[in-house]
């Protein structure tokens, strides 16, 4: 309970509601348990999730909330809430926190190599970061933000499915694929509202 309340508190700059670290962690879990991986470390990552971008709490409000794209030395500043949410999850004797850690550096990775912030690539990226990379992309190209506009689920879809082996570890994209009516079914459960019922 305390590490999604601190994963919502990260995201209440850029979406008041929190619910995206509550969608992308319920998707994380589905992808994962297709995998038919321990139940144990499914629980773990589901619960892990939500502290994927506590570093933003780093990122200056003029930054993180620009309406347009972000100039390229902005971006080298976004890229930084990596290095912030490593800093604060780092230490912690928790599998949990441990776990989060790992999420929180790699899930910005991409499977081709040109991620960030250390350029991994393929199964170089710890599978926790690899899993949660398309539910956290997937959730905030369908989410309306002060930013931007959501997308359509189909446009979102086909952006991942194209970058399968490219962004995405294809073995994965074909899970979502496959979990798609599950995850549309929590999608529609924990769509925004102001004070969410949990």
């Amino acid at each position: 309970d305390v590490i999604n309340c601190l994963g919502r508190a990260a995201e209440f700059k850029d979406n008041e509601t929190g619910m995206h670290v509550i969608r992308m962690s319920y998707y994380s879990r589905i992808i994962a348990e297709s995998l038919n991986l321990n139940n144990e470390w499914v629980e773990m990552l589901y619960n892990a999730a939500p502290m994927h971008d506590i570093g933003k709490i780093g990122i200056p409000d003029h930054i993180l909330l620009k309406p347009g794209k972000l100039e390229d030395d902005e971006w080298e500043i976004m890229k930084k809430h990596v290095d912030y949410g490593v800093e604060i999850l780092n230490g912690h004797e928790s599998d949990i926190l441990k776990m989060a850690k790992v999420i929180a550096e790699s899930h910005h990775e991409k499977f081709d190599g040109t991620g960030y912030p250390h350029g991994l690539l393929g199964e170089n990226i710890p599978l926790p970061g690899r899993i949660v990379a398309i539910p956290d992309v997937f959730d905030a190209l369908t989410s309306e933000r002060p930013y931007k506009k959501a997308w359509s689920t189909e446009k979102a879809v086909a952006l991942i499915e194209e970058e399968a082996g490219k962004h995405f570890d294809p073995r994965l994209v074909k899970s979502f694929k496959h979990c798609l009516p599950e995850i549309l079914a929590i999608k529609e459960r924990y769509r925004e509202v102001l004070f969410p019922q949990l």
